[in-house]
């Protein structure tokens, strides 16, 4: 299989590198990391602006998801904050496969521009990874529906424009069958939001839901077929939306650090390094192996969570050893004096574990290998 992009492609990725040299600054980074808000308006709209989010959105202009990967793999090497972009195109790429004609009208282009964000209803505090089981309601009163629970998790609710929230509908079909997804503005009357800080410095949220009303018009995709809206945004962020190349900054920072510090040339530093290069190699080609497959026709759900479990593991075997060679440097944190990578490898080491819960925890990746590529018998 012939993964060289295209000469196309490759003006595109070097378009992209332009704009992260301008707007990815020592100064965004240290805002992400300060404020919690894994996200940069500023970069946002020069993308939007350059039209490269439309390119990069699949089904819309003349991208598809190798262009996806592209930029979010050159955001993601670059340490930029893009958890915010990469979710709200995400969502734009479900609404362009399963929304309605007004609700890509609606929808789409406030998030293309780079001025709107999206953020995820989806977990509840008792149903993590195990969304069909979850609770919040939606119930149908005349010509609207009627909406309360409450969600885990929210993350960006706090800056969001647009939230996609999972609701249960029918209670009499089986629990995978009887939910609902909505598109609706986060301004809607009766939503509340509350940080919760986490252990990886990004601030998630809580958010609740009380008697919120809304139209048919919310509704994306089928009444009663929420779970396959679901699944398809999960096909896009799993493996293709990024996440799967975390350790290459970290590798930077450390090997800056290792030079600096005199351990660069010891066989066993460099043994390690080597290893972990190795790693994000192999991350890179199955992304781009999801990435080939979307821009196919298919849907990289198993190949994605395969993408995922690897490239998770890979970047913590690579946090926790470049943490323990750097010693207690390695223990001091952004600002504060003789910190290993100016406080990233500490951030690394922190970062890494939440890594194996975004888009789906790795125990639940490893069930969906093991029963539908290997053919193993379900075991919950």
């Amino acid at each position: 299989m012939d993964f060289a992009l295209s000469s196309d492609v490759v003006e595109f990725r070097d378009e992209i590198r332009s704009i992260i040299r301008e707007f990815v600054t020592p100064e965004i980074a240290d805002r992400m990391h300060t404020t919690g808000v894994f996200d940069a308006p500023e970069l946002n709209l020069e993308l939007g602006r350059r039209g490269i989010l439309e390119r990069a959105c699949p089904g819309l202009g003349k991208g598809d998801p190798i262009e996806m990967y592209v930029m979010f793999n050159e955001l993601e090497k670059a340490g930029a904050p893009y958890d915010g972009l990469a979710v709200a195109l995400m969502i734009a790429a479900v609404v362009n496969k399963l929304g309605t004609d007004e609700q890509k009208e609606r929808i789409i282009p406030s998030i293309i521009s780079g001025e709107a964000l999206v953020c995820m209803g989806y977990s509840e505090a008792d149903f993590g990874s195990d969304l069909a089981s979850i609770k919040t309601r939606a119930v149908k009163d005349g010509d609207e529906w009627v909406i309360n629970g409450s969600k885990m998790w929210t993350t960006l609710a706090q800056v969001a424009e647009w939230l996609i929230l999972l609701t249960r509908t029918d209670l009499d079909l089986p629990k995978h069958k009887g939910l609902t997804m909505f598109m609706l503005p986060m301004n809607t009357p009766g939503i509340t939001v509350e940080p919760v800080h986490t252990l990886g410095t990004e601030i998630t949220n809580a958010t609740w839901y009380d008697d919120v009303r809304v139209g048919d018009e919310a509704v994306l995709g089928d009444e009663n077929g929420g779970w396959r809206t679901m699944t398809t945004v999960l096909a896009f962020e799993r493996g293709v939306m990024g996440g799967t190349n975390a350790g290459v900054p970290l590798l930077r920072h450390f090997h800056e650090w290792a030079v600096a510090n005199g351990v660069f040339d010891e066989p066993t530093t460099r043994e390690r390094m080597a290893r972990s290069i190795i790693d994000m190699q192999v991350a890179t080609l199955l992304t781009m192996r999801s990435a080939w497959i979307a821009a196919s026709g298919g849907m990289p759900g198993l190949e994605g969570s395969m993408t995922k479990v690897f490239a998770v593991e890979a970047y913590q075997r690579a946090s926790r050893w470049t943490q323990a060679a750097a010693g207690p440097a390695g223990l001091l944190q952004f600002h504060e004096e003789g910190a290993a990578g100016e406080g990233f490898i500490e951030y690394d080491a922190r970062h890494s574990p939440v890594m194996s819960i975004y888009g789906g925890t790795t125990e639940i990746n490893r069930n969906n290998i093991a029963e539908r590529h290997l053919g193993l018998p379900k075991s919950r």
